[in-house]
């Protein structure tokens, strides 16, 4: 294996991670059960992958894994709770991006990605321009629904604005990939400008 790269478990969702988000999750499968034992016991993150292709959960022993997309990002588990009805509750907190370069699946069919952590992103400065994002953000983190997830905003900050915004907004997964994708907070801030300004249209 190359050095720069190491090998995580991955868990392929529906949803998008972006560094620094919160992630709830309710664990029934096995497999993943097993995981989340494993990354506490070895303080060790996972990783959270789109599926471009497929379903989550394996309904039949002979079910294909779902297709995913090649980035993703590290979550580290921050809480968890046992529920009433037996299932497992952890809330994850976004880590680092990375790039898939392959997968293998272990005999329980827990997913293992050899990756490679992507540089981190810089700060940025906001620009004047960017201030109908600010605002919009900030009237999305007064919805009580968010207030519960207390999510953690610089609001001086491009990255952190442009982060939270592509989590936040109300759009198709496919699009929040392609906002993580992207290297550079501005860059990302010039989409989700043009996403808005379609909402609002």
């Amino acid at each position: 294996m190359d050095q720069s790269r190491v090998e995580i478990p991955l868990f392929p969702l529906r949803t998008v991670l972006f560094p620094g988000g919160v992630l709830p999750l309710r664990i029934f499968e096995p497999r993943y059960v097993d995981m989340v034992g494993r990354c506490m016991r070895e303080q060790i993150g996972f990783g959270v992958v789109l599926i471009r292709q497929g379903v989550e959960a394996r309904a039949a022993e002979d079910a294909s894994q779902p297709e995913i997309f090649d980035v993703g990002t590290e979550a580290r588990i921050v809480d968890f709770n046992q529920a009433d009805n037996g299932l497992l509750g952890i809330v994850a907190e976004g880590a680092r991006k990375f790039s898939v370069h392959s997968v293998r699946e272990q005999a329980d069919h827990l997913l293992l990605g050899e990756v490679e952590f992507l540089a981190e992103e810089p700060p940025g400065e906001l620009a004047s321009e960017h201030g109908p994002l600010v605002e919009v953000l900030q009237e999305l983190t007064n919805h009580p629904l968010i207030r519960k997830l207390n999510p953690k905003v610089d609001f001086a900050e491009a990255r952190s604005v442009s982060l939270r915004l592509a989590e936040l907004l109300p759009i198709e997964p496919e699009i929040k990939q392609s906002l993580l994708q992207m290297r550079w907070p501005k860059e990302r801030l010039t989409e989700l400008g043009r996403l808005v300004k379609k909402f609002q249209g």
